[in-house]
C-alpha cells in the first residue's frame, strides 16, 4: 500500500499554484464574458477545456461529440443550445466501475451595464482543479500507473440556471449511473470565508460526504490527516443549515441518484456573484492544497480493492 501513498505523493506535486494561476487568468478573464450558458462566451471556455484535454491526450469520454455533451435546455422561455464537457481516463482492473469529478463550466455572464461576472471562484477554480488533476493522472497513466477504476471528467454547464447540466447528465448519463462510485464535486475553492472565526486558511468546507457513504467521509478523512492536513469544517453539512448548500451545486443531482458525494467548498465572501470576483483575488497557495486533497481522494477511491461501501 505504502507504494500507492508514494505515487499519490510525486504525482500531486505536478499540481501547482503557478499553473492553476496561469489557466485561472485564462478563463476568468473578459474574453469568455462571464460563461453564460449558452453564450458565445460559455462556448469559448468549453472549447478551452476541449483543447485543454486534447493536448495532454486525454480520451473524449464515450457518447459525447468530441468530449461534448450537446443538449438543449429550456431557460426563461429560450431553446438554449448548451454542452457539458467529458473526458475520461480509463481504469485498468475494473474499467466499468466510475468516479466524477466535476465542477460547473458556467457563470453569470455580463450585466445590463455592460459588467463582466468573471466567476474566477465561482467556478473558475473548480475548472482549473479539475485540469490540474487530469493532468497529475495522465501523467501518472505515461509512467505505467493508471488507476484501477475510471476516472472522468466532469465540466457541467446550467449550473446557475439551476444545475441543469448535472440534471441532464444524470438522466442521459455517458456511463452507468449504478456503477458511479462516487462523486466529487468542486464548486469555489480559492478563496477565503470572512465570516469563519478562525483566520487559518488551511480549511476547507465539506458537505455531503457522509450522507449515503460512511465509509467515503472516513476515507476523506483519513487521506487528508495523511497528506494535506486541512482543517476539515463540516459546519455547512448539517441538514438544518439555512444556507441549504447541500441542495445547491452540482453534486446534488448525483446524491438524489444514490451516489456518495462530497461537495468542497470554500464559503461564500463578498464578492459572490459579482462582477468583482476576478482572478487577482483568489489565494493560489490554499487553492493548490485543496487541489491535492481532492487529487488524494480521487486517487485512493480509484485505487482501493473494494469500490466504496454505501450506507445500509
Amino acid at each position: 500500500c505504502s507504494q500507492t501513498n508514494n505515487l499519490s505523493l510525486k504525482y500531486a506535486e505536478t499540481i501547482t499554484e503557478k499553473e492553476l494561476k496561469e489557466n485561472l487568468y485564462v478563463y476568468a478573464s473578459d474574453y469568455f464574458e462571464g460563461r453564460e450558458t449558452g453564450s458565445i462566451g460559455q462556448k469559448r471556455a468549453v472549447d478551452f477545456l476541449q483543447r485543454f484535454y486534447k493536448t495532454i491526450s486525454i480520451s473524449a469520454a464515450k457518447g459525447t461529440n468530441n468530449y461534448l455533451q450537446q443538449m438543449e435546455l429550456l431557460i426563461n422561455d429560450n431553446i438554449i443550445e448548451t454542452e457539458n464537457v467529458a473526458a475520461v481516463i480509463e481504469g485498468r482492473e475494473f474499467p466499468n466501475e466510475f468516479i466524477i469529478l466535476s465542477a460547473h463550466l458556467d457563470h453569470i455572464g455580463i450585466n445590463e451595464n455592460g459588467d463582466i461576472y468573471n466567476g474566477a471562484d465561482d467556478d473558475g477554480s473548480g475548472n482549473v482543479a479539475l485540469l490540474e488533476m487530469a493532468e497529475a493522472f495522465k501523467i501518472a497513466v505515461d509512467e505505467g500507473f493508471r488507476p484501477k477504476r475510471s476516472l472522468i471528467f466532469l465540466h457541467l454547464t446550467g449550473e446557475e440556471k439551476g444545475l441543469l447540466g448535472s440534471k441532464y447528465y444524470t438522466e442521459n448519463p455517458l456511463y452507468p449511473l449504478k456503477n458511479t462510485i462516487a462523486n466529487l464535486n468542486i464548486d469555489m475553492i480559492g478563496r477565503l470565508d470572512p465570516k469563519r472565526e478562525s483566520k487559518d486558511p488551511n480549511y476547507i468546507y465539506l458537505i455531503g460526504s457522509d450522507k449515503l457513504s460512511q465509509e467515503l467521509h472516513d476515507v476523506s478523512d483519513s487521506i487528508n490527516k495523511s497528506y494535506t492536513q486541512l482543517m476539515l469544517d463540516y459546519k455547512y453539512n448539517d441538514d438544518n443549515d439555512p444556507n441549504r448548500f447541500y441542495y445547491r451545486s452540482d453534486h446534488f443531482n448525483f446524491a438524489k441518484n444514490n451516489i456518495p458525494v462530497i461537495f468542497y467548498f470554500n464559503g461564500t465572501h463578498e464578492d459572490y456573484h459579482k462582477p468583482t470576483d476576478t482572478p487577482d483575488k483568489i489565494n493560489y497557495t490554499i487553492l493548490e492544497k485543496r487541489t491535492k486533497l481532492i487529487f488524494h481522494t480521487a486517487w485512493e477511491i480509484a485505487n482501493r480493492e473494494k469500490p466504496i461501501k454505501l450506507n445500509l
